[in-house]
């Protein structure tokens, strides 16, 4: 047990951080100045000592949505097979369960943005959940794919096993690995999908669904965002470079698996602020064709895997 609540609490600490990690190099490749490596601690600091502001016609559901939103996005951390593959909550990690986890943190989120009545939270909330209708298919068509390889759903299962085999290139990941990137640039709300950074009421869809939260609220949501961010880097790292994890539940067997997560974790928070970098937010009439893109490089790689066994 408490190897797993090791599990939650690095995910806890280290999700700010790879937030503030992808802008200071964002910032970097646009010749900016960079903020602070710290700067999201210091904003969730900030929020936490903040009043929370609630409007009058607010439900119960506005105000509880934000625990349950950062309770399911810390399960799915949880789950994820982070630093080891023999935890108390592997036989949970589930793919199926996973997914559920995810949107059922949708589902909270959108309720919540359309129980003031706002237009724009209205408007967010259509959006997100058509972002969601397109991407959950995509991910888990990528999942079954990685299944069908392993003969499991258990994520644990699935990258104990490609982590236990010799180095081989399956076709069917590949597909499966650009597949996966679209989903993440879209379930996140990451540039061309969406700008985190932006204000502008037309064009913002995360921005739209907590737009009318404040104080403690706020940061839970915020604190939610980046534990979403780690928890699909995380099942990136796990499914396509899985090797560098604990075989057992040992806390020092984790510790030793910490500093490869670290790095793993460097070097995709590089890769996605080189994307946002080179790339240009899309028109959201546009969001449809690039979600359908990755379902088809997802049934792609499950075809190639079922044709060629590879």
């Amino acid at each position: 047990m408490i190897s797993q609540l090791l599990e939650i609490l690095v995910a806890l600490i280290l999700a700010p951080l790879l937030m503030g990690w992808i802008n200071t190099w964002r910032a970097w490749l646009q010749n900016k100045s960079a903020p602070s490596l710290l700067q999201p601690y210091r904003t969730l600091h900030k929020l936490f000592h903040k009043e929370s502001v609630v409007a009058e016609t607010a439900m119960p559901l506005f105000r509880i949505a934000p625990y349950l939103v950062f309770g399911c996005m810390a399960l799915a951390c949880g789950i994820v097979p982070t630093l080891s593959t023999d935890l108390p909550m592997a036989p949970a990690a589930d793919a199926i369960a996973l997914m559920g986890i995810f949107a059922l943190a949708r589902v909270f989120s959108a309720l919540a943005a359309m129980d003031i009545g706002t237009s724009f939270g209205t408007m967010g909330a259509r959006r997100e959940m058509m972002i969601g209708f397109l991407a959950e298919p995509a991910l888990l068509m990528v999942l079954f794919t990685a299944s069908l390889i392993t003969r499991s759903t258990s994520l644990a299962s699935i990258v104990h096993t490609l982590a236990s085999q010799k180095f081989v290139i399956y076709p069917s990941l590949l597909f499966s690995g650009a597949a996966f990137l679209l989903v993440l640039l879209a379930e996140n709300a990451r540039v061309p999908v969406d700008n985190p950074t932006t204000h502008l009421e037309l064009t913002m869809i995360h921005e739209a669904l907590i737009l009318e939260y404040s104080g403690r609220h706020l940061a839970l949501i915020e604190w939610a965002v980046a534990l979403k961010l780690f928890a699909y880097t995380c099942i990136g790292a796990a499914l396509f470079f899985p090797w560098g994890l604990a075989q057992a539940n040992a806390p020092e067997a984790l510790l030793l698996a910490l500093p490869v997560l670290v790095v793993k974790l460097a070097a995709a928070g590089v890769v996605l602020a080189m994307i946002e970098t080179v790339n240009a937010k899309m028109r959201i009439f546009r969001v449809p064709e690039f979600l359908a893109t990755a379902f088809l490089l997802a049934v792609i790689a499950l075809l190639v895997h079922v044709l060629l066994g590879a």
